[in-house]
């Protein structure tokens, strides 16, 4: 059907025709994603008519299918004014039972209609920046929240409350302000959590651990995953600055709680394998987002038959993080966004829990036995973070060697020995270590344990590679001292031809260990030397 036709009937006011009219076009358009130019007017002015069609006394079934219709049409950018005004915005939250007054909310008691009325808000306040101010000024997110609260009470389907978390996730995630409203006035992340808890049908156990019926337990449903996912990027998006700040004991106590729930996520699988992978992907994220004080809750739990116990401590949770790191690190793919959330989480862990550094360390970085490859080359999961510590993004290269570095208690001659001197020159020269030392770390004193193997090859391990080196043929061999000479030279005048034009530039090291030009350093050198001449009344 013509779309000029579909305009015509619209503007006759007909209802039967119209929802006749709309019926056809949804039909035909329902898989429509992209538009024609030459009918934008035309779209323009019936998405005007259908927002002052659907203020009128409509029977549910026409109410649907003019949501409908405006839902196909919100997917085209350019058409979205008459959507994005405060009375059109209106119309839509009040279908969609989340108009926000001052009495009360009120509700439109089909559920078809909310269902479509949530889709076009969803489109709409995604693709409008204008839309996405007017919902804040209009106070949706308080309906929403109404609504959400009431989830234990009214039996409303899967669709439904799909939708409610997912326009609560693009309204948080698009607006700081509506993210602040949610977790500091409408209390969001206790009611959040609360949400998940009811979602996961679980059982608490002891104060920081709870469980579900069944051993092990059941996968977790399809809709209760999709449900479960868009409640932890909703808290992903509320807690966002949460574990760089101080919490309170009432805070602390609040996201230990939800600790708890996420280490229950992560110990359960989803309805798939690529599923369970996203579910646990969205948990790495928001634990990430715990204040470091918090994360104990992964380790609280008693150890049971069956649990993984290292040191006396229930190590699963630590343990599915761990084969969750190395899944990431098989992929290969978009490191920065699936493995830098994992990597940070676990070196804090380790960096705040001893238990967990020292298990951590004896599956990462066993005892060293093999000293004739170098720390890179290989199939353990020490050779492919190493590998990462070269990597082309500067953040995947920093959170891989902040993992090793932690694990070796911040040592750089234990770090160095696990990676190569070659692999951890960028580490420690942003840590102003490249003269040695140790990090302002706080780590117990025990020592590194070396096998008999490595013990007999330390004095011919190459610091640089970490490997054993061939010893190769002295090239001066042979030669008089003037030749000697001659090719040293050489060599200087040729380093200072490419630094006069800037090719290179000659680097030394400050007395602080930090990287430097040459002349900076030797300045430096000086400098502190005349001190200390000074401080021992030397002329």
């Amino acid at each position: 059907m013509e779309l000029k036709n579909v305009v015509e009937t619209v503007e006759s006011g007909e209802q039967d025709a119209i929802l006749k009219a709309l019926q056809i076009y949804n039909q035909e358009k329902s898989q429509c994603f992209t538009f024609e130019d030459e009918e934008r007017e035309e779209r323009k002015k019936m998405a005007q008519l259908l927002i002052k069609f659907l203020e009128r006394e409509l029977q549910p079934s026409c109410q649907v299918t003019c949501l409908e219709s405006i839902r196909i049409l919100s997917r085209d950018k350019s058409c979205l004014d008459p959507f994005t005004t405060k009375e059109g915005l209106q119309t839509l939250a009040r279908h969609a039972g989340i108009d926000y007054s001052e009495e009360l909310i009120r509700e439109v008691p089909d559920l078809d209609v909310i269902l479509e009325a949530l889709k076009c808000l969803c489109n709409i306040v995604f693709s409008s920046p204008r839309a996405q101010e007017l919902t804040a000024e209009a106070r949706l997110v308080v309906g929403l929240t109404e609504r959400i609260k009431l989830y234990n009470e009214k039996n409303l389907p899967h669709e439904v409350k799909f939708f409610d978390l997912r326009l609560l996730f693009l309204l948080t995630a698009l607006r700081v302000d509506i993210r602040q409203q949610l977790s500091q006035e409408l209390r969001g992340i206790s009611l959040m959590t609360d949400t998940l808890e009811l979602m996961l049908g679980v059982k608490w156990l002891d104060p920081h651990e709870v469980a579900t019926e069944g051993n092990p337990p059941i996968p977790l449903p399809r809709q209760e995953t999709e449900r479960a996912m868009e409640i932890l990027k909703v808290l992903f998006n509320i807690t966002f600055d949460s574990s760089k700040r101080e919490v309170d004991e009432e805070d602390a106590a609040l996201y230990r709680r939800l600790g708890a729930l996420l280490r229950h996520c992560l110990m359960i699988s989803a309805d798939g394998e690529d599923r369970t992978e996203e579910f646990h992907s969205h948990t790495v994220n928001l634990l990430g987002n715990l204040p470091l004080m918090c994360l104990d809750v992964l380790l609280t739990p008693k150890v049971r038959p069956g649990s993984l116990e290292y040191m006396g401590v229930n190590m699963d949770a630590v343990s599915v993080l761990l084969d969750f790191l190395e899944r990431r690190l098989d992929r290969g793919h978009k490191l920065k966004e699936t493995l830098t959330p994992v990597l940070n989480l676990l070196t804090e862990s380790a960096r705040v829990h001893r238990q967990t550094r020292k298990f951590l360390k004896a599956k990462v970085l066993p005892p060293l036995r093999d000293v004739k490859n170098r720390p890179e080359v290989g199939n353990l999961l020490r050779n492919k973070l190493v590998r990462l510590m070269t990597h082309i993004d500067t953040d995947v290269k920093h959170c891989a060697a902040e993992f090793l570095f932690v694990l070796c208690k911040e040592s750089v001659s234990r770090f160095v020995k696990y990676t190569g001197y070659g692999n951890a020159a960028g580490l420690l020269a942003a840590r102003g270590l490249m003269a040695g030392g140790r990090a302002e770390g706080e780590y117990s004193e025990d020592e590194d344990t070396d096998t008999e193997e490595y013990k007999e090859a330390k004095p011919n391990i190459n610091p640089v590679t970490g490997r054993v080196e061939e010893k190769l043929p002295n090239p001066m061999e042979g030669m008089t001292e003037e030749q000697k000479e001659y090719e040293a030279m050489k060599l200087v005048n040729m380093f200072d031809k490419l630094s006069r034009q800037q090719v290179i530039q000659p680097m030394g090291m400050t007395p602080g260990g930090n990287l430097t030009s040459l002349e900076n350093a030797v300045h430096e050198l000086a400098e502190e030397r005349s001190s200390s001449d000074s401080d021992l009344g030397l002329d």
